[in-house]
């Protein structure tokens, strides 16, 4: 709102309003400067309110369809440490697993497979898939000490896993045969270190079968 004092002159002794003469000055008022700074704070903070209410419902579509990826399709997971060695780097490899042929019981002996961990729930590793239900395995009870050897029956509903490095690895050899619904999917490639990059699919280790 702009406000405007109006210089009154006199003429013969006759008061007189003349706009267009340059005997009328017009005076910017400060309080019509804080008018237009509020107009427009409450017209920035209407607009902001419109783009908020246009990118919230896309990012909540986006998020839920982040969510479904990573729970029926795809999931990217972190394997460090020696166990499989090597395989997968001692430092850290970033992976793609996919989760779908855990989903239709596509999984097949020789697959890296993503596992949660049946003594720490919270915890997932990464293995070597080496028998399933009804498959007979033989394996070395300690390889560090000793060349003793036992063999199992993979009961039904489970499978055997263990690391390609025997040596350094916390598998079935010491925790037994794993159910089937602790498999998180079978990793296929690697993302990460970039000088490996590709797929995963052709390591398919040991034959450790009976």
């Amino acid at each position: 709102m702009l406000m405007y004092i109006l210089v009154i002159h006199l003429k013969d002794y006759t008061t007189s309003f003349s706009l267009p003469q340059p005997s009328v000055y017009a005076l910017y008022s400060p309080m019509a400067s804080r008018y237009i700074r509020e107009f427009l704070a409450l017209e920035a903070f209407k607009n902001t309110g419109r783009d908020v209410s246009d990118i919230l419902p896309r990012l909540v579509k986006l998020l839920c369809c982040l969510q479904v990826t990573k729970t029926h399709l795809f999931t990217v997971t972190l394997s460090y440490g020696p166990s499989m060695l090597p395989t997968l780097g001692l430092a850290g490899n970033l992976c793609l697993a996919e989760r779908i042929s855990t989903q239709f019981d596509k999984l097949g002996v020789g697959d890296i497979v993503l596992v949660q961990s049946p003594e720490v729930p919270w915890k997932f590793m990464t293995k070597r898939l080496i028998a399933m239900e009804g498959q007979s395995v033989t394996y070395v009870v300690d390889p560090k000490n000793s060349d003793k050897s036992e063999t199992i029956v993979v009961p039904k509903g489970h499978v055997w896993i263990e690391g390609d490095n025997i040596y350094e690895s916390n598998d079935s050899r010491k925790f037994g045969p794993v159910p089937y619904g602790l498999l998180q999917g079978r990793v296929f490639w690697r993302i990460w270190p970039p000088k490996d990059f590709g797929s995963l699919v052709q390591n398919k280790g040991k034959d450790s079968i009976s």
